[in-house]
């Protein structure tokens, strides 16, 4: 009887603290994606530690170093990036498909830097997140196969040219963020037109272009 006792108290006492340890888990993931939204990974643990209010050894205890939260975080973000491809698939006008895919992805890549970073880049994320983004590209592919084979879209884009055209928006998006956060869509308005096999009149640009002054403005505030 004094044996079960003994059990049955360690395991009241153990229950708690792996509550408490998924607590801090996510708490520190939470945290990690606004900061890294904001940041992108130059970021570091004890940063996130600070903005979830939690000890750096805490947070050092779940996640040993950067790369592991970052598997944590965005594997599964790079995975909803997948269904999004494989969903624009079953849309009838093939065009309209990639065009909504790269608005959506382009979406996701100007409003989140972690993502951009990890997208972009074999510098950071782990097993996961090399797998899911080692996907991505043939997924596209068969996107970018059918419009071609429709004829709406230029014989030469590549699927390699996604990362490069993500790029670009990105960095717009990254140099624009603080006084213009929304003009990255401009500029990707202008490059989707120029991937058209046959260009035709083209659809209106979502925003105007900045006058001089607000482009000064830009210039002045940026810095890396």
């Amino acid at each position: 009887m004094g044996s079960m006792t003994r059990d049955t108290a360690r395991t009241a006492t153990k229950r708690p603290l792996r509550r408490d340890a998924e607590r801090n888990r996510q708490r520190i993931i939470a945290s990690a994606r606004e900061v890294f939204r904001e940041r992108g990974f130059e970021a570091t643990l004890d940063e996130v530690a600070a903005h979830a209010g939690l000890g750096v050894g805490t947070v050092y205890r779940r996640f040993p170093n950067k790369e592991h939260l970052i598997d944590a975080m965005f594997a599964d973000r790079l995975e909803g990036i997948g269904r999004l491809i494989a969903e624009s698939m079953d849309k009838p006008d093939a065009w309209q498909a990639l065009v909504d895919f790269l608005w959506e992805a382009c979406t996701l890549i100007a409003e989140d830097r972690g993502l951009h970073d990890v997208m972009l880049s074999t510098a950071f994320g782990h097993d996961k997140v090399a797998e899911a983004r080692d996907r991505l590209l043939p997924l596209a592919n068969e996107l970018i196969c059918r419009a071609k084979k429709s004829g709406q879209l230029r014989a030469d884009f590549q699927p390699e040219d996604l990362p490069m055209l993500f790029k670009m928006i990105g960095g717009v998006a990254e140099y624009t963020h603080q006084l213009a956060p929304d003009l990255w869509r401009r500029y990707a308005a202008l490059l989707f037109d120029s991937l058209r096999a046959n260009p035709c009149t083209p659809a209106p640009l979502p925003l105007p272009a900045l006058d001089i002054l607000k482009v000064r403005d830009i210039m002045d505030n940026w810095c890396r």
